[in-house]
């Protein structure tokens, strides 16, 4: 097939990102679904991304979160043309512009029929996988006098070779060098350990029964089973080592944590960063490499989260912190997204 398929269009979400620092408690009203923060918590947030570029004017280009998932669709959908199978990709965010109804609508208008979405978050919970699930399905069921859009929705991808591929190749690229630097200022071999991170969610998130809802919103539903999201990140961790150290005559250890705890909803899950790391210095190394595995892109959870306040904190403890590049445009990223696709039904002829 050489000509594109009018009908059927992949949709990449994401998690959107305000453009302007006054737009931040709009922003976070979308996050919470309608629930209000105090006012420091916004301030508190406006600080945070001020600290990584954004101000109180648009910038020439989006941040960095809108930049480089608009940039990965438009890679994806030029892989997808080169390897004989052209569809259409968009871009829509959940909390933010481009809004997924506003895409939906979009989609509609140009004769799409199909949709293959695949969230730019790997492992699946329902804290997130699950919202963006709901939020397509709403703006899909709107209006039922509009054109159908028949929706395949992936799940998970979590185990991708490509993805696991992109990430490996990131921290093999970093390791040597990171060691090196870390020995030569303790004047001792460093054999540097890697602390690996996804995003924390709420506890409830991964219960059953009657602490699945416990703070949630009245009317959520219990859950009958536990969410798969804490084991999707370790696994995928655990595949990344796997694949960057495959060949390393003695491999370096590894831990994960997870971070960017929210402020609301009750306790989230940890092992938080910041204890890993006093546990790490009180184990007497001298540095370590955080590598994120649930996140696909520079964005406030890695510039800030990671970049400063990990970084800080590292140095207190008398850490140096070390950070692979993100994966952003990596081609292994794109080869996974187009592995994904064709997994998942590609296009069908007409």
């Amino acid at each position: 097939m050489d000509q594109p398929n009018p009908t059927t269009a992949v949709l990449l979400l994401a998690h959107g990102t305000p453009n302007v620092l006054g737009e931040m408690a709009e922003y976070l009203a979308k996050v919470t679904g309608g629930r209000a923060l105090p006012p420091e918590v916004v301030a508190e947030l406006q600080h945070r991304y001020a600290q990584i570029g954004l101000g109180e004017t648009p910038t020439p280009e989006p941040p960095p979160l809108t930049r480089w998932t608009l940039a990965q669709g438009r890679l994806l959908e030029l892989a997808l043309k080169a390897a004989g199978h052209p569809l259409r990709v968009y871009v829509a965010m959940r909390n933010w512009h481009p809004f997924i109804a506003d895409v939906v609508a979009r989609m509609r208008g140009d004769g799409v029929t199909r949709s293959i979405a695949i969230c730019l978050a790997p492992q699946n919970s329902r804290t997130s996988i699950g919202l963006y699930r709901r939020a397509l399905v709403a703006a899909l069921e709107a209006d039922p006098a509009t054109p159908k859009i028949d929706l395949t929705f992936v799940e998970s991808w979590s185990e991708e070779p490509a993805l696991v591929a992109a990430f490996a190749q990131r921290l093999a690229a970093l390791y040597p060098r990171a060691c090196a630097e870390a020995s030569a200022a303790a004047q001792k071999i460093a054999a540097l350990p890697i602390l690996f991170t996804a995003h924390s969610v709420p506890c409830r998130t991964i219960m059953t029964g009657e602490a699945s809802v416990a703070g949630a919103r009245p009317g959520t539903p219990m859950q009958a089973t536990p969410d798969p999201y804490p084991v999707e990140a370790k696994r995928t961790a655990e595949l990344v080592f796997v694949s960057a150290f495959q060949t390393a005559p003695a491999p370096p250890p590894w831990c994960f944590a997870f971070q960017s705890q929210g402020v609301a909803g009750g306790p989230w899950i940890g092992p938080t960063v910041e204890d890993t790391l006093a546990a790490l210095a009180a184990e007497g190394h001298s540095g370590v490499i955080v590598q994120p595995v649930g996140f696909l892109c520079d964005h406030v959870e890695i510039l800030y989260d990671i970049d400063i306040a990990f970084t800080q904190t590292a140095r207190a403890l008398g850490l140096r912190l070390y950070r692979p590049e993100s994966l952003n445009d990596s081609p292994l990223l794109t080869e996974a997204l187009v592995h994904v696709v064709l997994a998942n039904g590609g296009p069908r002829e007409r």
